[in-house]
């Protein structure tokens, strides 16, 4: 009879390739890569590109705009462009338009904190004040883009209906100032979004912003004491500053002024969302 072997002692299976053996430090298999905001701007132009508010707000803003410019550039002459520009048209869709830009900047910010996506976002980024900063920078490059196209298209269409070279007013302007304002006006609408972080709230910030100083100086005019704040009022509010960046009337300026002083407001918006946004929790 044969003697009966010893079992043989089991060897400890090999560690998987992502177990460090001992005695040595771990390297990961993936790839770690600082982040920048470069990575948070692709975030939110993925975003911004893919919800549905983006296309039916920008959408409509190029309807009116672009409809609303042909329709008038259709009902008006040669003798109307011999001291305005071509743009003109574009002014009474912008007048419209302008209004889903600001519900577009609102909704950048404020629709991620009403679905709770925003922790989401924050979880991912730590680092706030990038996030904000990317929101901001791709809302305008996109808001000026599509404002500067639907401005200059109505231009070059009027000119090609009215242009017998009689008028002698350049029109490039226009549309670099046209869409500059109607862009800052979203960009505060952002800034207030992210303040309020509520849409509708929001949203009504920005429509009394928009209409109660053109609606104002009806009232404080009436007064004499109160005449000087109403004609201020009357000369910044938006429908009179894109008029003069539209240089309805020749003499009357081309909007500089009216446009900084939206670039402050929008500046110190911008301040104080940055503030807020570091200062509070989700």
């Amino acid at each position: 009879m044969s003697t009966p072997q010893p079992p043989m002692p089991q060897q400890a299976a090999p560690a998987p390739n992502w177990q460090a053996a001992p005695g040595t430090s771990y390297t990961s298999p993936i790839p770690v890569v600082r982040t920048h905001l470069g990575h948070a701007l692709s975030s939110e132009w993925t975003k911004i590109k893919s919800v549905r508010s983006t296309m039916w707000t920008l959408g409509i803003f190029l309807l009116l705009v672009i409809g609303i410019g042909f329709l008038v550039a259709a009902q008006t002459t040669n003798a109307d462009y011999t001291e305005t520009p071509y743009t003109i048209p574009a002014f009474f869709g912008l007048m419209l338009g302008q209004i889903c830009l600001i519900t577009l900047g609102v909704l950048v910010v404020s629709s991620e904190y009403g679905t709770g996506m925003i922790r989401t976002t924050f979880t991912a980024s730590p680092q706030r004040h990038r996030v904000l900063a990317a929101k901001l920078i791709i809302f305008f490059v996109v808001a000026f883009a599509v404002s500067a196209f639907a401005i200059g298209l109505v231009g070059m269409v009027t000119e090609g209906m009215h242009g017998d070279g009689s008028s002698a007013v350049p029109w490039g302007g226009t549309v670099l100032r046209g869409s500059l304002y109607v862009s800052l006006l979203g960009v505060l609408a952002l800034a207030v979004g992210s303040m309020l972080r509520h849409s509708a709230g929001a949203i009504t910030t920005m429509l009394g912003v928009v209409l109660v100083p053109a609606i104002m100086p009806a009232f404080l005019m009436l007064s004499e004491s109160m005449r000087t704040a109403g004609e201020k009022m009357q000369e910044y509010n938006a429908p009179s500053a894109l008029a003069k960046i539209f240089q309805l009337d020749s003499e009357a300026g081309n909007g500089g002024a009216q446009l900084g002083l939206l670039a402050g407001i929008t500046a110190a918006a911008i301040v104080g969302a940055f503030v807020l946004l570091e200062r509070r929790d989700v």
